[in-house]
């Protein structure tokens, strides 16, 4: 039996079908939060994007046949595997053993399909494709993709977005301030455009969000996660199984998987709201930046500086590692949004109200701090 998930985001949408309800099941829970995502009736389906995503071992052969069958191809990395690309006349062809998915993309139709032999590979597989045809639509109706955590104040829809570099304490701000009265929006990406005259219309980047084992000792959340794993809970399965031991074992020392890189909690959406009452919002208004810096032994305060977006703080084909867009789907705009979209959003937001804050490991001081800076935009 074919089930299916609609995703809308703003005027973007697209329909993902599988003969696998866990490929559905997964795709309303991830995105369901942020980007009004809802059960529908497949047979119904017969317009606009679409993305089949299938159990089918013979299919992935074939595909993965025509890949290997002496036409040009290129190797790439996306999410973390490799994939091995083609072209079959218009379309775009990859398998990707690793997963044991086959891709199939026609960009000039929004179709999008994906034969594999295991669900739960194949439903991850499927929602991150559902995510970059959302995106897709959305860069070529004029909106930009920021590198910034965002929270909305529910009363207005006002929108404070957080900018900085890896570690600066982004995913800390939003977090924080959702704990004290706002909606967290994003924890690291959002998607903006221009609207009216003056505003700065921002949406959320749906992803699980990778929270620090210290940092979530710090909010008083270990607690939460560890009696949800002992209940028979999970999060998300790309987590490494070391975090769920330290969790499990009460142990909030950091995890490297190398000098760089550490080993995080990762969130799904909805955990937030249902493990650690944070509340999410499904959109907003630009109102203020925030420029957060951690000193973990000084003293929380609103600092002068002279900080202010960048080029770097807006995604882009450049920077895009993880999820560059090799399937087509933003046909030939730039994965952060057209020039001209990035250089009205950043305009605008250049002429709101601009907060660098000294956050510390003191959490109620670095919240208190935050909602004051907050209050006064």
């Amino acid at each position: 039996m074919i089930s299916a998930t609609r995703l809308e985001a703003a005027d973007a949408a697209v329909t993902v079908l599988s003969n696998r309800s866990e490929v559905t099941d997964w795709a309303l829970r991830y995105f369901g939060p942020w980007w009004n995502a809802t059960s529908v009736d497949a047979v119904a389906v017969c317009a606009g994007a679409v993305l089949i995503a299938e159990v089918t071992p013979d299919a992935y052969k074939g595909i993965t046949r025509l890949v290997h069958d002496g036409r040009l191809t290129e190797a790439v990395d996306y999410a973390k595997h490799p994939l091995l690309m083609a072209r079959d006349d218009e379309d775009i062809i990859a398998a990707s053993p690793s997963e044991g998915i086959a891709y199939r993309s026609t960009p000039s139709s929004g179709r999008l399909v994906l034969a594999g032999t295991e669900a739960q590979p194949l439903a991850l597989a499927a929602a991150r494709l559902a995510r970059e045809a959302i995106r897709g639509q959305l860069l070529r109706d004029g909106w930009a993709v920021l590198h910034s955590s965002a929270v909305v104040r529910p009363d207005d829809g006002a929108t404070l977005l957080a900018f900085g570099d890896k570690g600066a304490g982004k995913t800390t701000t939003a977090l924080l301030l959702a704990s004290h009265g706002w909606q967290l929006l994003a924890n690291d990406r959002v998607l903006v455009r221009p609207t009216g005259e003056r505003d700065v219309e921002v949406v959320p980047w749906p992803s699980a969000a990778a929270l620090g084992l210290g940092l979530l000792h710090s909010l008083g959340w270990d607690y939460k996660a560890r009696e949800h794993l002992r209940a028979g809970g999970s999060f998300h399965p790309t987590q490494h199984e070391s975090v769920t031991e330290a969790l499990l074992a009460g142990d909030h020392t950091p995890l490297w998987e190398n000098a760089k890189r550490e080993r995080k909690v990762q969130v799904f959406p909805d955990q937030f709201p249902d493990l650690f009452d944070v509340p999410l919002a499904a959109g907003g208004r630009a109102a203020g930046l925030l420029f957060p810096q951690v000193d973990a032994d000084a003293v929380p305060d609103v600092i002068g500086g002279t900080r202010t977006l960048r080029e770097a703080d807006f995604m882009s084909g450049a920077t895009e590692d993880r999820y560059p867009d090799v399937f087509g789907q933003g046909q030939g705009v730039d994965g952060g949004g057209r020039e001209n979209a990035r250089a009205e959003v950043a305009a605008r937001l250049a002429e709101l109200p601009h907060r660098a804050v000294r956050l510390s490991h003191d959490i109620p001081a670095s919240a208190a701090v935050l909602c004051k800076a907050a209050d006064g935009i």
